[in-house]
C-alpha cells in the first residue's frame, strides 16, 4: 500500500515467535511458529491525532488517510539482521525494544508500538518482540505458556542488537504479561555473561504482571551490572486485579500500593530500581492498563527521560504536594500530582 500524503510513518523491525497467518490481509497468527521471524514492517499514521490515541482499521488494509496501515511489510532473514541495524540506523544510534503483553493480536501490537514510538517521538530505532498471544481474554494460561516460551528468542534479539557495532544503547519497554519475557531474556543473558550486556541500560516495565517476590529474585539474579528499572504501577489497574485473583490472591508487581510497607520492605535495596506509581491518572481504555501509552504525560516522560537512558525524578513530574520521608522506617517515597515516584536504593 502506497503512503497517503500528509502523514506521518513509522519503521520498525518485528521480530516474532507466532505462526505465520492464513487469514488474508494478516500477517501472523496467536499460535507458535517453528521459529523467531523477522519483518520490516512500516506503518503510516494519520496527522490530527491526539496523543496515546490509535484510529484502528475497521477493515483491512484500511485507510491510510484516518486510520493506522501498514504500508508495507518486508521478511528479513535471521542472517540479515546485522545489515538491517546498520542500514536502518545510517550511524550508531539506540534501539528501542517492545514486548506487548496479554491479549494483544500481532495487528494490535504493530499499532501500539507504532502509536508510543510515533508520540513519544523517539530518536531510537523501534524493535518489536511480539510472542505468541491468542487475543483472547480466556486464554490467560495459554498466554503465559506461550510467553515463556519466546524467552529465549527474545534473548537473542537482545543480544544481537548489543553485539551490533551499529547499535549505541537499547532500551526495553515491557507491557503487562510481556514483563515476564523480557526480564527473564535480560536475566539469561546476565547468567551467560556474567552481567547484562552494558548496552542495554534501561528496562521498563509497564504494569507488569509479575509475582513481587520472583521479580526481586530475577533481578538479584543479574547481579549488579544490570540496567536502570523503572516500573510503572497503579492500584487501579482492573486487568491486573484479575491477574490477582488468577494468581489466587497474590498481588501483581504493578498493582503495589507504594504507601504500604509490606512492597516497600520487597523492593528495598535494589539499586537502579525506580517505582512511578500512576494511580491518579485514568486515560484510554475503562481499565486503566495502557496508561503508559494512553496518558500523554507518561509517554511524554518516557520519551523525554527514560529513553534518553535517564532517571526520572520529582523534578520531571508535577509539583510536589507532599514529600513523605518516613513512611515507616522502610522507604523515602515523594508523593506528587499526579505521578508518585519510589526510589528503591534509598530505602533499605
Amino acid at each position: 500500500m502506497p503512503p497517503a500524503p500528509g502523514t506521518d510513518r513509522v519503521n520498525m523491525l518485528a521480530a516474532t515467535t507466532r505462526a505465520p497467518s492464513a487469514e488474508p490481509g494478516v500477517l501472523f497468527s496467536g499460535d507458535r511458529g517453528d521459529a523467531v521471524s523477522f519483518t520490516n514492517i512500516v506503518v503510516s499514521i494519520p496527522r490530527n491525532r491526539e496523543v496515546g490515541t490509535i484510529q484502528l482499521p475497521r477493515a483491512v488494509p484500511g485507510n491510510p488517510e484516518t486510520d493506522f496501515a501498514v504500508t508495507s511489510a518486508t521478511p528479513i532473514p535471521k542472517a540479515g539482521l546485522e545489515n538491517w541495524f546498520k542500514t536502518t540506523n545510517g550511524r550508531k544510534r539506540r534501539v528501542f525494544v517492545f514486548v506487548h503483553g496479554f491479549n494483544t493480536p500481532f495487528d494490535r501490537a504493530v499499532f501500539r508500538f507504532a502509536q508510543l514510538a510515533h508520540d513519544a517521538d523517539t530518536n531510537a530505532v523501534p524493535a518489536l518482540f511480539s510472542w505468541p498471544s491468542r487475543g483472547h481474554l480466556l486464554d490467560y494460561s495459554r498466554d503465559f505458556d506461550n510467553a515463556s516460551y519466546s524467552r529465549s528468542d527474545l534473548a537473542y534479539l537482545l543480544k544481537a542488537a548489543a553485539n551490533s557495532p551499529s547499535v549505541s544503547d537499547i532500551v526495553i519497554l515491557a507491557h503487562s504479561m510481556g514483563s515476564w519475557p523480557a526480564v527473564e531474556a535480560v536475566r539469561q543473558l546476565a547468567l551467560e555473561h556474567r552481567g547484562v550486556p552494558r548496552k542495554i541500560n534501561n528496562l521498563i516495565l509497564a504494569s507488569p504482571d509479575l509475582d513481587v517476590g520472583v521479580f526481586r529474585r530475577q533481578i538479584e539474579d543479574m547481579g549488579a551490572r544490570r540496567p536502570q528499572i523503572t516500573l510503572f504501577v497503579a492500584q487501579h489497574d482492573r486487568a491486573l486485579q484479575l491477574s490477582r485473583f488468577i494468581s489466587r490472591g497474590a498481588t501483581r508487581l504493578g498493582g503495589i500500593d507504594l504507601t504500604r510497607e509490606e512492597y516497600q520492605q520487597q523492593l528495598a535495596g535494589l539499586s537502579g530500581l525506580t517505582v512511578l506509581d500512576l494511580s491518579a491518572i485514568n486515560a484510554g481504555d475503562r481499565i486503566n492498563h495502557d496508561l503508559y501509552a494512553a496518558s500523554p504525560d507518561v509517554v511524554r516522560l518516557i520519551g523525554d527521560r527514560l529513553l534518553q537512558g535517564q532517571v526520572i525524578t520529582d523534578s520531571d513530574v508535577s509539583p510536589p504536594l507532599a514529600a513523605a520521608d518516613a513512611l515507616g522506617s522502610a522507604a523515602s517515597l515523594l508523593v506528587t500530582a499526579p505521578i508518585r515516584i519510589f526510589d528503591a536504593a534509598s530505602s533499605r
